[in-house]
């Protein structure tokens, strides 16, 4: 999305405007430019392009929300990418022009693009780290397999409207300009059923249980969204179908945290390990793996597996896994450990006296000759 503008700039608002400056600014740029005032005229099409996409953007609080963390680039994960033409503007924003002007789009009786589906789906810590295939299922309005979703009784044909003759749009004068709209009688499709389906009474769609098969990829995280293209809801007349995006939860692991690609554990340890160093056996996500404790290790220490975590969505290699030390204290000890601990404070204490001797002395040779 290289070389767009801002779209707070292209509708002149600032960024904490609300729906209803959204609305206005919007407004105003597409009375000013819509095509039907500016036959003829790109540098005009491009403009009522470019506001339409921001308005498309602004108006929707979860669009809105991943431009305002990530800008152009953040909404390309979403799958949208802007509008090629008039016919993508009118299809995909439905009623948009009735809400703002009081009369439909005019999208020239082309059918009405499904509405988009949302399915959160739960995965478990190990699910996301790996990806997984499995299947959801949901509810959703289908073509009707009666009439193959042309709204009709099999063996009988639309009619022609009357209103419209079959062109699907009427002209209307608003303000101080004309514009073509859909036609009130027909709804833009410049056709009537006169024996409607007995299936879907006309409407060309059915509700359904449908099973989709989602193929979850490696890496993914809380706030992951993922986006099946086609599997939301039938478009009506012959318009495409909605997309489905599919919103990941990620369960919490009893032992590995994440961090981005890296994961986190806290491995106890006692406090002679700590001492004289060992090898102990760490649980890692593909299985235990050997960890070399060096003599004099401190709590709170950090060790590395290199490559041992989560693989990246961009580019698939893997993260670390951070091994935190805690270094743990001895709560029931024998009378043999006691006795050995206590010969281990005097000499401890022996060390530590001749230690602070040593810092009295250099304070006080310090303080005489200031």
């Amino acid at each position: 999305m290289a070389g767009k503008r801002d779209y707070y700039e292209i509708l002149g608002l600032g960024r904490d405007a609300d729906e209803r400056e959204l609305k206005a600014a919007y407004r105003k740029m597409a009375l000013k430019y819509h095509p039907d005032k500016n036959p003829g005229n790109r540098e005009a099409e491009e403009k009522f392009k470019e506001a339409a996409e921001a308005y498309e953007v602004l108006h929707d609080p979860q669009k809105r929300q991943i431009y305002d963390q990530y800008g152009h680039e953040g909404l390309e994960g979403t799958g949208f990418s802007g509008f090629g033409g008039f016919e993508d503007i009118f299809s995909s924003f439905g009623g948009i022009f009735e809400d703002l002007f009081g009369f439909g789009s005019g999208h020239r009786g082309r059918g009405r693009r499904g509405s988009d589906l949302r399915y959160d789906l739960t995965l478990s810590f190990m699910e996301a780290a790996f990806g997984k295939e499995t299947e959801i299922e949901l509810t959703k309005m289908v073509a009707c397999p009666r009439c193959q979703g042309n709204g009709c009784e099999p063996d009988t044909q639309p009619e022609t409207c009357p209103r419209c003759n079959g062109s699907g749009q009427v002209s209307q004068t608003q303000g101080f300009f004309t514009i073509r709209t859909n036609c009130p009688a027909c709804g833009g499709v410049g056709r009537h059923i006169p024996h409607p389906c007995v299936e879907c009474r006309g409407r060309g769609q059915v509700r359904q249980r449908k099973t989709v098969s989602v193929k979850i990829p490696a890496g993914v995280d809380n706030g992951s969204r993922l986006r099946l293209s086609g599997e939301g809801e039938a478009g009506s007349q012959g318009g495409p179908a909605g997309d489905l995006y599919v919103f990941i939860h990620v369960k919490p692991h009893d032992f590995f945290q994440r961090r981005e690609t890296d994961v986190i554990c806290e491995v106890p340890i006692s406090f002679v390990q700590a001492a004289l160093g060992d090898e102990i056996m760490v649980p890692t996500l593909t299985g235990e793996k050997k960890l070399k404790i060096h003599r004099g290790t401190q709590p709170g220490d950090l060790y590395r597996f290199r490559g041992a975590g989560i693989p990246s969505l961009r580019n698939g290699t893997r993260g670390d896994q951070i091994v935190q030390v805690a270094v743990k204290t001895p709560t029931h000890l024998t009378k043999k450990q006691e006795a050995l601990l206590r010969e281990f404070k005097e000499l401890e204490a022996a060390k530590l006296t001749s230690r602070l001797r040593n810092i009295l002395k250099g304070s006080a040779k310090a303080a005489g000759s200031a």
